[in-house]
């Protein structure tokens, strides 16, 4: 009995390896070659793709902006999105596709879409940017501008006439913003000024209706009041002091007058004021002569308060007279003016007393209404105000604008034909190839060998019995079998190249001209 199953010989993976490898190294070769052979011929099908770039400089405003503040605030990053959605519009691209003739492949109406969105895929925009200090976000100052295709000069002339879009974009862009916000501002003023017309007319209105009762007038209407009464005071004083006087001349005159034999009204008023004094010593008020008296007093004080016109002139009535009567007659004629004119001058202190205080008392009430209209009138005003400081702000900016001096962008480094294809990489493309049909043919071997459930050694039969192997018959090959295995692998090998021409051949249909292909397998995130 023959049994070899007592130790492991040594090496015993390494034949099972070789012994899998003799018995399917065909079927791993024609796994390997076959895909191979078809990914080798559409990568070298694959057209050449050339990728030209300009970039675009983002220079600053070029006015200090402690100076002149831009109007324009939004975000380079913005702009940027926002002109690369105008360019990429579809009248933009049709007109760079029919002046320079790109995609000749591509005609009529339906393919005239399909190549504005191929160019569309074409064009990517890479920004580049600083991080500002405290701040996690970054400030552009300059972005890549690429455009792809087959023809390098074609493409050069596709990327200069981009970038020079982005910068007529970004110069109308920034004129339409700084346009668009002075015009807003004009409107937003013209308003704020006319409510400014309308709230001055009702304050003036108010003013000249409530004339000196408004709340801001009460302290001169105070003042005034105190200087008023003050004048008043002094007015009855030189009253008093007026009527003293006027006594002691009418005294002094009706004395001057008996001494020189005249009796006068004055003099016989004084004599009949002085037998009253007498009589309501003796008598009451209602003894007749005190009446007959006291009658005759009223009448010559009404005489004197009333004078008539003297029907003679003064200088005939004064004839005969001493100076001393004359002077003293004069001297009482102005003491009672005096007196008339300080008595004149009370009724009208009196009169602007009364006005002063009634315009005190009338403040309270206008109060609030001067208030409610005060305020919406400085509310205005401040509001007008700062909208004409950043009107004028805006003015300015837009001139910036206009003249250039603002923020622009400006070509660094303008699109050349490049010289290099820029995809596909061949190489790369090729390794990666050869890695994946050695994996596919290494999947194939190990795959055939799990399908296959037939022994091949005694160690295949050990392992699924304990039935000792007694005996071990060589595998006989005949003559005939001998050239059945030849046929057969002749019409396996005749079919295996016929295999790989036909898959090299579709491959290369595949690949040649296929520029989405070319896109797809060197594909860059887009930006």
């Amino acid at each position: 009995m023959l049994d070899d199953t007592d130790e492991p010989q040594k090496g015993a993976g390494i034949d099972r390896i070789r012994a899998v490898w003799n018995r399917r190294k065909w079927l791993a070769i024609l796994v390997f070659l076959i895909p191979l052979a078809g990914a080798v011929s559409l990568v070298m099908a694959l057209p050449d793709v050339y990728r030209s770039t300009a970039t675009v400089l983002v220079e600053r405003q070029q006015v200090p902006e402690d100076l002149v503040k831009t109007t324009v605030s939004s975000e380079v990053e913005t702009r940027l999105k926002t002109i690369s959605a105008e360019i990429l519009s579809r009248s933009r691209l049709e007109e760079l596709i029919h002046r320079f003739g790109l995609y000749p492949n591509l005609s009529g109406r339906a393919s005239t879409d399909e190549a504005v969105e191929r160019m569309r895929r074409d064009i990517s925009l890479e920004v580049t940017s600083t991080e500002q200090r405290g701040r996690g976000a970054g400030t552009t100052v300059a972005f890549a501008l690429h455009y792809r295709g087959r023809d390098p000069g074609t493409i050069a002339l596709v990327t200069n006439a981009l970038a020079s879009f982005y910068i007529e974009a970004n110069l109308r862009a920034r004129e339409r913003l700084a346009t668009g916000t002075t015009e807003f501002l004009r409107v937003q003023l013209d308003q704020a000024k006319k409510r400014l017309d309308e709230q001055e007319q009702r304050v003036s209105e108010l003013s000249r209706r409530y004339r000196g009762e408004l709340p801001q007038q009460m302290q001169g209407n105070l003042a005034r009041l105190e200087s008023l009464s003050d004048q008043l005071r002094m007015n009855r004083t030189d009253q008093v002091r007026a009527e003293e006087r006027r006594e002691a001349l009418t005294a002094q005159l009706a004395q001057a007058e008996t001494s020189s034999g005249v009796e006068t009204d004055a003099m016989r008023l004084a004599r009949l004021r002085q037998e009253l004094a007498t009589l309501r010593i003796k008598y009451t008020d209602k003894w007749p002569d005190i009446m007959r008296i006291k009658d005759e007093i009223a009448s010559l004080e009404q005489k004197l308060a009333n004078p008539q016109p003297p029907t003679k002139t003064p200088e005939v009535a004064a004839l005969g007279l001493p100076p001393e009567v004359l002077r003293l007659r004069t001297a009482l004629r102005a003491a009672d003016t005096d007196v008339k004119l300080l008595k004149d001058e009370e009724q009208r202190l009196r009169r602007a007393i009364e006005l002063y205080q009634k315009r005190v008392e009338n403040a309270p009430q206008r109060e609030p209404e001067f208030q409610e209209l005060t305020r919406d009138y400085e509310t205005n005003k401040n509001l007008y105000q700062s909208l004409l400081q950043r009107y004028e702000a805006a003015q300015i900016g837009e001139s910036m604008e206009q003249r250039q001096k603002g923020e622009q962008f400006r070509i660094l480094d303008p699109a050349v034909p490049p010289s290099i294809p820029f995809a596909p990489s061949r190489l790369r493309l090729l390794f990666l190839i050869v890695g994946l049909c050695l994996g596919l043919a290494g999947a194939a071997l190990v795959l055939a060998e799990v399908l296959d459930t037939s022994f091949h050694s005694a160690a295949d039969l050990r392992t699924v019995t304990a039935v000792p192997v007694l005996v071990r018959i060589p595998s006989i090959v005949t003559e005939a079998d001998t050239r059945r295995r030849r046929a057969r692998f002749r019409l396996a090998a005749t079919g295996a190249v016929l295999a790989l021409i036909l898959v090299s051949g579709v491959s290369y249909l595949i690949g040649h001209g296929n520029e989405e292909l070319v896109q797809m397998l060197s594909r860059e995130p887009r930006t």
